[in-house]
């Protein structure tokens, strides 16, 4: 049967402006099924696809969204890119970031595990989101996205949604090797297992490159998608499963 409770969901606990408009839903509230259950909004799983637009209608509906928003083809990468221009005929882009300064439009991203960012500057004239697995934070996608604010860092904002927690999130040495050769800052992002296998706190990783950048008004980062089932979908935990969404847009 389908999930009679309205759609879940988590407001950012940040001092935007009064037009930024931002959440990430919960995986409760829909009306998927099996491993999806509920609120599974990606079409790129094995969901049923009826299933899942019905799922974005009543997100849609529910939080009033001015459009639908621009659904991306992630593919771990550092791109962002501008949805004030996409028609909403067009193919679904090849990205990892969404900004816009335009009221009306949505930028999304999807996750189960990987960390959504949503950045706004304090005018409330430009947001953005995006999908950071530690691929896309080691190819900087993060960077990437407070470049296209093009704002001086002081003046921006950002909010580190539900991700795998650094309890759970374990990694070769490999991953480890990445990110410190990166910053050296970032060896108090792991803690060792064994001789080949690190807790990576993802959070940190965020933190510290927002901070190279020279972002400090950074909130959230205190969510765990693995140890959180009821709330959360993990690709980590359950393999098939569906995704969360991260909106922001401008009012």
């Amino acid at each position: 049967m389908p999930d009679q409770s309205p759609p879940g969901f988590i407001t950012p606990d940040w001092p935007s402006p009064s037009n930024v408009r931002a959440l990430t839903t919960l995986r409760t509230g829909g009306v998927s099924q099996g491993p999806y259950q509920s609120f599974n909004l990606a079409v790129h799983t094995e969901d049923d696809p009826v299933r899942v637009e019905q799922n974005r209608q009543l997100l849609k509906r529910y939080h009033q969204l001015p459009r639908d928003p621009v659904w991306l083809s992630q593919v771990h990468s550092d791109h962002v890119i501008c949805i004030d221009d996409i028609p909403a005929e067009a193919e679904i882009p090849d990205a990892d970031g969404a900004w816009s300064k335009q009221p009306g439009r949505v930028c999304a991203v999807m996750t189960a595990d990987c960390l959504p960012v949503l950045l706004c500057n304090r005018q409330g004239t430009r947001v953005a989101a995006v999908h950071a697995g530690w691929r896309g934070l080691a190819s900087g996608i993060v960077t990437q996205g407070v470049r296209v604010m093009e704002q001086p860092a002081e003046q921006l904002l950002a909010w580190l949604g539900p991700a795998i927690g650094p309890r759970a999130f374990e990694v070769g040495s490999d991953v480890m090797q990445v990110f410190t050769d990166k910053d050296a800052r970032n060896e108090k992002a792991f803690n060792q297992v064994d001789d080949s296998h690190w807790l990576c706190n993802i959070y940190h990783l965020a933190r510290n490159e927002l901070n190279a950048l020279g972002l400090t008004a950074i909130y959230g980062g205190d969510f765990c998608t693995y140890e959180e089932a009821e709330r959360f979908y993990s690709f980590r935990r359950d393999g098939k499963t569906g995704r969360m969404a991260s909106l922001i847009w401008l009012e």
